[in-house]
C-alpha cells in the first residue's frame, strides 16, 4: 500500500474529488433556481426537488468510494508503525466516505427542512456520523505526523482539527432557531468551511507526494 500512497495517480484522483466537493456544487447551483449555496447545504443539491440530482448523488457515491479506498491506503502505511491510531484513522475517514458519501448518495435529504421522510432521516443520521468522525482525522493525522518528526504537517494538522472543530461549531449552531438572525444562519458556508479545514491533511499529503 505504500506504493499506491505514494503514486501520482492515486494522489492526482484524490486532489480531484476533493476538489470537486468545492466546485462541483458551485458549477451545478446554476442550474438550480432555488438554491442558496450560502444558505442551504450542499446535499440540498441531490434533494427529489433538484433537477441535478442525479449528477449530484453520484458524485456523492463516487466521493464516498474513493474515500474508503484512501482510508485503507493510509491504514495500511500506518498500521505497522501505529497499529492503534492507524485503526482510528481507517474508521475516521471510512465512517466519513460512508455515511457522508455512499449513504447521503442513495438517500437524498429534502430541499425543505419541514419535509422529513424516511429517506432523509438515513441522510441527516449518515450525515452527522460522517462529519464527526471525520473530525478527528486531522488531529489524528497530527499526532502520527508529530511521531514521526513531520512537525510541519503535524502544526498544519492539529491547527486544521480546531479550525474545523470551530466551523462546525458554528455549523451546528446555525441549525438553531435563536440563531437564525445571525451571521451563524449561513449553514451552507459554515458547511463549506468545515470540510475545507477536514481536507487540508489529505492536500497536504497529496501535494507533497506530487512535488517531491
Amino acid at each position: 500500500m505504500r506504493n499506491i500512497a505514494d503514486n501520482r495517480l492515486f494522489n492526482m484522483i484524490l486532489l480531484f474529488t476533493i476538489a470537486g466537493e468545492f466546485f462541483l456544487p458551485v458549477v451545478l447551483e446554476q442550474f438550480y433556481a432555488g438554491y442558496n449555496g450560502k444558505m442551504m447545504v450542499m446535499s440540498a443539491l441531490g434533494s427529489p426537488q433538484s433537477p441535478v440530482r442525479l449528477v449530484y448523488n453520484l458524485w456523492l457515491v463516487w466521493l464516498g468510494g474513493f474515500l474508503a479506498f484512501t482510508a485503507w491506503v493510509y491504514f495500511e502505511v500506518t498500521r505497522v508503525e501505529f497499529p492503534v491510531l492507524s485503526v482510528f484513522i481507517l474508521l475516521s475517514i471510512v465512517f466519513f466516505a460512508v455515511g457522508a458519501g455512499l449513504i447521503s448518495g442513495v438517500f437524498s435529504v429534502n430541499e425543505s427542512k419541514e419535509m422529513v421522510t424516511t429517506a432523509s432521516k438515513i441522510h441527516g443520521a449518515g450525515a452527522v456520523i460522517g462529519f464527526m468522525a471525520l473530525l478527528f482525522f486531522p488531529l489524528l493525522n497530527g499526532i502520527v505526523s508529530f511521531k514521526q518528526k513531520d512537525i510541519i504537517e503535524g502544526i498544519i494538522s492539529i491547527s486544521s482539527f480546531v479550525l474545523a472543530l470551530i466551523f462546525f461549531a458554528c455549523f451546528v449552531m446555525g441549525d438553531k432557531e435563536q440563531f437564525r438572525n445571525t451571521i451563524l444562519k449561513y449553514e451552507g458556508l459554515w458547511e463549506r468551511f468545515t470540510l475545507f479545514w477536514l481536507d487540508i491533511p489529505f492536500i497536504y499529503k497529496s501535494i507533497g507526494t506530487l512535488l517531491f
